[in-house]
């Protein structure tokens, strides 16, 4: 598994691995057996696991497998691990809220996790009009001034914000986002302003929910409901990007790239977003190991000058989605925002 330096002393796997899959509504999760699967995938070198305050049960989960993997592994190899969680307040607490809310989440996740000091904070903030979010941040870098964080992060913050962020003077990592085949957004803006001012991309979303699969080549444009919120996410991607047909052409030229690579489509998928100026690691959702060799491949394909033309011939017809990272998920009567859950440390 290739590892990356994100900053001095901090290194990474460049493929992470996602805990939401693992969070409730996702079906029944047996402990001991995702703390199993754990333990393979930092065995096989997929060493940095992405999780959430508010996913539920996930934190644990993580803290529990990370004093498992001690007594199996010993400290060197623990010390490998890195868990990167978020700090996600509620929309109804963004207009009061204030430090001590901020430690109180934060000094749950460490509790959960069994970390004195948290490796990485992803900061997310619903609604830019409520203006304590660059107040917030301060409090979480006092909080990493403190020896509770090591590294401030952000996730779904678009370049404007950004910018006010590096501008504040506030440490500034790495940011999480939505970047895939499907959605290239951060290539507007934000691409270049990490480049510039040297913070790390994590991508998120680069299978969209599954749908760059192999399991959806060649299928009928499905109906709604979906089977899932994360579809739904996705297919609204897949519309305002140009349609199911575009969406096919797509998949079959990912078929015939994987077909070269003895891969699949999802693979492949993820592989090329690996190799996008800025990306230092793609996040994969995991349930279980059952993909596991699959997702050690992302980071060993090798994809050619020619593969990569054949993705952007397939998408050369493709509408460019509307806005900076983010912009359509926050407009909360909108098509993408209508269908997220704002609430979530709440179960709403």
């Amino acid at each position: 598994m290739q590892r990356i330096t994100i900053a001095p002393g901090y290194e990474i796997s460049r493929v992470i691995r996602g805990g939401w899959q693992l969070a409730g509504g996702h079906g029944a999760v047996d402990g001991e057996t995702a703390i199993d699967d754990m333990v393979a995938f930092a065995d096989a070198g997929i060493t940095t696991f992405d999780c959430a305050d508010i996913y539920t049960g996930v934190e644990e989960l993580i803290g529990r497998f990370r004093l498992r993997y001690r007594d199996l592994r010993g400290q060197a190899a623990l010390d490998r691990i890195r868990v990167h969680t978020k700090f996600v307040p509620d929309l109804g607490v963004l207009p009061t809220i204030d430090k001590a809310y901020v430690e109180g989440v934060i000094d749950t996740s460490r509790r959960r996790l069994n970390l004195e000091r948290l490796d990485l904070v992803q900061f997310h903030w619903w609604d830019y009009d409520m203006p304590a979010w660059l107040d917030t941040l301060g409090w979480l870098n006092e909080l990493k001034e403190d020896g509770r964080i090591d590294k401030i992060s952000g996730t779904n913050f678009d370049s404007d914000h950004v910018l006010a962020i590096l501008k504040a003077g506030i440490p500034f990592t790495s940011l999480q986002l939505q970047y895939s085949l499907l959605d290239r957004r951060p290539e507007k803006r934000m691409v270049d302003l990490a480049a510039r001012h040297d913070f790390a991309l994590f991508c998120y979303g680069t299978v969209a929910g599954g749908f760059l699969s192999d399991r959806w080549l060649g299928k009928p444009e499905p109906e709604h409901p979906l089977e899932n919120r994360s579809l739904t996410k996705y297919k609204l991607i897949i519309d305002d990007l140009g349609g199911w047909d575009l969406f096919q052409g797509l998949l079959s030229a990912l078929r015939q790239i994987a077909d070269r690579h003895q891969t699949d489509i999802a693979t492949i998928a993820s592989a090329a977003m690996l190799r996008r100026p800025g990306v230092s690691a793609v996040i994969v959702g995991a349930r279980n190991r059952d993909h596991l060799a699959s997702n050690l491949a992302i980071a060993d394909i090798v994809l050619s000058d020619a593969d990569l033309g054949e993705i952007d011939a397939a998408l050369a017809g493709a509408r460019e989605l509307e806005g900076d990272v983010y912009t359509l998920e926050r407009d909360r009567t909108g098509r993408h925002g209508s269908i997220m859950k704002y609430n979530l440390n709440k179960g709403e």
